[in-house]
C-alpha cells in the first residue's frame, strides 16, 4: 500500500537508509514539510509498516527504503504501478532496485546511465576570488544560459533557493561574473553540487574547472564531503579536477511525447 503523508512525520525520515538519494530527500522534506503541493510525500507500506517514502518534488521523484528494510519484487511493482500513474519527468532510486524496474517502466520511461563522484582533497586552496553569498539574480542570469528548463521559471527557482538557503540547505558560489555553482544540499556533513554553468562567452576557458575545484577544496576544509553526479562520458573530466567516481547511478526520464508541454 502506498498512502501520502499530510502531516509531519521526523522519525519516519530519520528511518530512511543513508545515501545520496534519502539526503536529498531529506533536504525537501526539512525544507518544507508535508504542506506544499509541490512537495509530496508517501508512505511505501507492507502491512501496517512503513517501509519506505515516494517523494515527488515538483517534476521530480525519489524513491528510497527505510533502515532494515528491502523492496520486494511485488513492491516494486506496486512502486511502478504508482509512478505510471504520477508520470513525474525524472525517477531516482538505488541502482539495484532500479535495474528491476526497466521493463515496468520502460512505455513510458528511458534510462539514463550517471556517475556519482566525490571529491579527493588535494589541500591546497586555490587563491581565487570566489563570491560565498552571492546576489541570486546574478547567479540565475548565468544558469538561465545553459538550462533552458529554468528560462522562465525564475520565480520558482528563487524561492525555493533563496528558501533553502535561508535554512543552511544550499549555497551558491559566484566567481568573477562568470560560472556558478549551487549545492543541491548541504546535510549529513555531505554537499553535493549542482547547476553549475558558465556564460557562453566564457565557456571553454576553464572557469568552471577552476571554481569546482575550488569549491571541493573549500568544503573539505570547512569539514563537509563532496559529491557530485555527471554522464559517463564526462568521468575524465572531473577526474582532472580532483573527483574520483564511486558510484553507477540510472535515472529514468519521462520521454517527450509523455510530457505535459
Amino acid at each position: 500500500m502506498i498512502y501520502q503523508l499530510t502531516t509531519d512525520n521526523n522519525s519516519l525520515f530519520d528511518r530512511l537508509k543513508p545515501g545520496s538519494y534519502s539526503r536529498r530527500m531529506r533536504s525537501h522534506y526539512v525544507s518544507y514539510g508535508t504542506k506544499y503541493d509541490f512537495a509530496r510525500f508517501f508512505a511505501v507500506c507492507r502491512g501496517d509498516e512503513e517501509i519506505g517514502i515516494i517523494s515527488i518534488f515538483n517534476a521530480s521523484s525519489l524513491v528510497c527504503d527505510l533502515a532494515g528494510c528491502d523492496f520486494t519484487d511485488d513492491e516494486l511493482e506496486e512502486i511502478c504501478c504508482f509512478l505510471n500513474i504520477q508520470k513525474p519527468y525524472s525517477v531516482e532510486l538505488d541502482p539495484r532496485y532500479a535495474s528491476r524496474m526497466e521493463d515496468m517502466l520502460s512505455e513510458l520511461y528511458r534510462i539514463e546511465h550517471r556517475k556519482e563522484f566525490a571529491y579527493v582533497p588535494r589541500g591546497e586552496l586555490p587563491d581565487i576570488a570566489v563570491d560565498e553569498t552571492p546576489a541570486l539574480d546574478d547567479v540565475y542570469a548565468i544558469l538561465k544560459e545553459s538550462f533552458p528548463a529554468l528560462a522562465n521559471s525564475y520565480e520558482l527557482w528563487l524561492t525555493d533557493t533563496s528558501h533553502r538557503i535561508r535554512r543552511g540547505l544550499s549555497q551558491s558560489f559566484l566567481m568573477e561574473g562568470k560560472t556558478t555553482a549551487t549545492l543541491q544540499y548541504i546535510i549529513d556533513g555531505v554537499a553535493l553540487i549542482g547547476q553549475v554553468a558558465t556564460l557562453p562567452e566564457y565557456r571553454g576557458k576553464f572557469y568552471a574547472r577552476r571554481l569546482l575545484y575550488w569549491i571541493g577544496e573549500k568544503l573539505t576544509i570547512d569539514g563537509f564531503e563532496v559529491r557530485l553526479f555527471a554522464r559517463p562520458h564526462r568521468v575524465s573530466y572531473y577526474e582532472e579536477i580532483g573527483f574520483a567516481a564511486v558510484a553507477h547511478d540510472i535515472v529514468f526520464e519521462l520521454k517527450d511525447e509523455y510530457r505535459i508541454q
